[in-house]
């Protein structure tokens, strides 16, 4: 458990529960997959994508995306990590930066330190892409960029499982956000489940406005399960 909690990883009562909640959560996920329980499995309470080995950082404290890929690696060859958050998904990126069997991909904002400039290193070298958005991002451009960047990266590095971080910080209203996408154009985004056939691990992520994060994996929910949801839902 991470012992360099920063300003903004507050600690809380039962915290650790905490975390053995949302982190057992991916790793069964994995672990079905893994077993060909199911096709698609989701959990809404994990992506937090900044924890690293031995920090917690930006109200992250486990990584359970790294403790999920680990365990989808036992049975695939090649795991594609894509992440939509409005912020860089540094600590997955580190985990992986010195292997060729994860390729991460980040969607996150540009510039004020929020974007980086590694590749990867070693046999990692180019399996960590990096996609710079700038402020108030709308929903053609970013689903133009996403379908392009993602076909090609499936066709070329060809994996066999994908995780998905669907932090809902990249919509527009969010508190600490600043992009313009709407919850139509974010869940564009899953095109990649239903269209391949490739087994897909989603996870939540950064999300500071609740009404619309709410709406958000509610709607994204029903997209992964094929699923209509009725219009008294309001979403």
């Amino acid at each position: 458990f991470p012992v360099n909690l920063g300003e903004d990883c507050p600690v809380f009562e039962n915290l650790f529960e905490f975390c053995q909640i949302y982190a057992g959560g991916t790793i069964d996920a994995a672990r079905r997959l893994n077993n060909q329980l199911c096709d698609v499995a989701i959990n809404w309470a994990g992506g937090l994508h900044h924890a690293k080995k031995c920090e917690a950082s930006g109200f992250c404290y486990i990584n359970d995306l790294v403790l999920g890929i680990l365990e989808l690696l036992k049975h695939h060859a090649r795991v594609l990590y894509i992440d939509i958050d409005v912020h860089h998904g540094d600590g997955v990126e580190e985990a992986f930066y010195f292997t060729d069997r994860v390729m991460t991909v980040s969607f996150h904002k540009f510039g004020d330190l929020f974007f980086p400039k590694e590749i990867g290193e070693k046999e990692g070298k180019f399996y960590a892409i990096n996609v710079p958005l700038k402020d108030g991002i709308d929903d053609t451009s970013f689903t133009r960029l996403f379908k392009t960047i993602i076909s090609k990266v499936i066709e070329i590095y060809q994996p066999s499982s994908i995780v998905l971080q669907c932090g809902a910080d990249s919509l527009a209203g969010d508190r600490l956000g600043c992009f313009n996408l709407s919850i139509d154009g974010k869940f564009l985004s899953l095109w990649i489940y239903p269209s391949l056939c490739i087994i897909a691990n989603v996870t939540g992520g950064g999300g500071y406005t609740k009404e619309n994060v709410a709406r958000c994996w509610t709607v994204e929910t029903g997209v992964l399960l094929d699923t209509e949801l009725p219009n008294s839902m309001n979403l």
